[in-house]
């Protein structure tokens, strides 16, 4: 009998707690999610929104992609806390650098994906995440980027003009209501990119509490188009729950303008 896929549940998958090194000798903790019985099609390597404001590798859209995607969407998904970032994972070494010290992040989750031979490397950042997205992504193994709720803070005119030229797939979903960057205004900001696609996607906010699924869909339409979307709401076979209570506090929390403090951590291998 099929059951319906919830914000907790957990579809099959083959999950393994990872960790990163950078150029500067830090240690970052992360988990890799593949297929259980397949090779991957494709993979999405995420950065997560700002630390400082409750942003992890657990955020969770991220969460949710990890949990899902593999089973529904043949994806594997590399998920890990920059620099000074704390989850349910652990705390990986070094502090939050306002976008400076994260290029070294960036490197290490692609050389990563890269010596493991996960094929087909996207990347998937949200909020500052976007920001490593522009200004450290346009790597040579990187296939394309996607982008949630572009703010374009950190990340400048000389970055989008290294998209340009590289030609590679760029896409932002943009929040009809976000507090940032809205649509009409990320048209106008991405044009200097001719293959940007900017998409807008009403009635959704920066967090897209109440919208993963939709920000699911179009991830997979981009990076896996061979899967129909949308996406599966019922799941006939072995599904586990997990525990988001540790997160209560940090999904509405994570852009307010006082810094929250992590959940309960476990001792990283």
């Amino acid at each position: 009998m099929s059951s319906p896929i919830r914000a907790s549940s957990i579809l099959p998958g083959h999950r393994e707690d990872i960790e990163l090194h950078t150029a500067d000798d830090l240690r970052l903790v992360g988990e890799l999610a593949r297929p259980v019985d397949r090779e991957p099609a494709a993979t999405l390597v995420c950065l997560h929104p700002l630390p400082t404001h409750g942003g992890m590798m657990d955020s969770h859209v991220f969460r949710k992609a990890a949990w899902r995607l593999p089973a529904l969407a043949d994806l594997a998904v590399l998920r890990f806390n920059t620099r000074g970032t704390s989850s349910v994972r652990g705390t990986s070494g070094g502090s939050f650098d306002s976008a400076v010290g994260e290029r070294f992040d960036v490197a290490a989750a692609i050389e990563y994906a890269e010596f493991h031979e996960l094929p087909n490397i996207w990347l998937l950042g949200w909020s500052f995440g976007t920001d490593l997205v522009l200004r450290y992504g346009c790597d040579p193994a990187v296939t394309g980027a996607i982008l949630l709720s572009p703010p374009l803070r950190f990340a400048g005119p000389d970055d989008l003009s290294t998209w340009a030229e590289s030609g590679k797939p760029l896409t932002a979903l943009v929040p009809e209501f976000d507090d940032y960057l809205r649509p009409e205004q990320a048209r106008e900001q991405f044009a200097a990119v001719p293959q940007a696609e900017v998409v807008g996607v009403p009635g959704a906010k920066h967090l897209w509490v109440g919208d993963a699924e939709t920000v699911l869909d179009e991830v997979v339409r981009r990076v896996n188009p061979a899967v129909p979307v949308p996406l599966p709401t019922t799941w006939d076979g072995p599904m586990e729950t997990g525990d988001a209570s540790a997160y209560a506090d940090r999904t509405v929390a994570a852009f307010a303008d006082t810094p929250v403090s992590g959940p309960p951590q476990r001792r990283a291998d």
